[in-house]
C-alpha cells in the first residue's frame, strides 16, 4: 500500500474521512483515520477509526450493529482527506439518527432538526 506513504497526516498522524452514502449521496459523518485504522478499512471493507477522546481504534457499528461497508475510497487534491463511500446500515449518528447532519442554522439564526430519529440511543448503547 504505498500509496499511504502520499497522504498527508496532521501532527498527530491522523487525517480527516468525509463518509457519504453511495447511493444517495448523503455525507453522513465526518471521522479521523491513521495509517493503520485505513489500512483495516481497506482490508476489512467496513469503516474503523481512530477515536481521538476514547485514543483507541473503533469499527463502525461494533457496539450498534449499524455497520458502513465501503465501496469505494477517495482522496482529495491536497492528499489531507479521504471521502469514503459506503452503503449505510441503519444510523451513521450515535445520536439516533441517519447523518450526524441532522441540523441546520434556520433563518433566525436556530438549530432546528431536519431530520427523524431512527433509533433511541440509550438501548442501543446502554448508557
Amino acid at each position: 500500500m504505498d500509496f499511504l506513504n502520499g497522504l498527508k497526516f496532521d501532527d498527530k498522524g491522523l487525517i480527516p474521512a468525509i463518509i457519504q452514502d453511495e447511493k444517495t449521496k448523503e455525507v453522513l459523518m465526518v471521522g479521523y483515520m491513521n495509517k493503520e485504522s485505513l489500512i483495516k478499512t481497506i482490508e476489512e471493507k467496513k469503516t474503523c477509526f481512530w477515536s481521538r477522546s476514547r485514543q483507541k481504534f473503533w469499527i463502525k457499528g461494533e457496539t450498534s450493529g449499524h455497520i458502513q461497508e465501503v465501496k469505494e475510497i477517495f482522496l482529495d487534491c491536497d492528499q489531507d482527506t479521504l471521502l469514503i463511500k459506503v452503503e449505510q446500515t441503519g444510523g451513521a449518528c450515535h445520536m439516533g439518527y441517519r447523518s450526524c447532519f441532522y441540523r441546520k442554522f434556520n433563518e433566525a439564526g436556530e438549530l432546528e432538526i431536519t431530520a427523524e430519529k431512527l433509533f433511541e440511543p440509550e438501548k442501543i448503547y446502554k448508557k
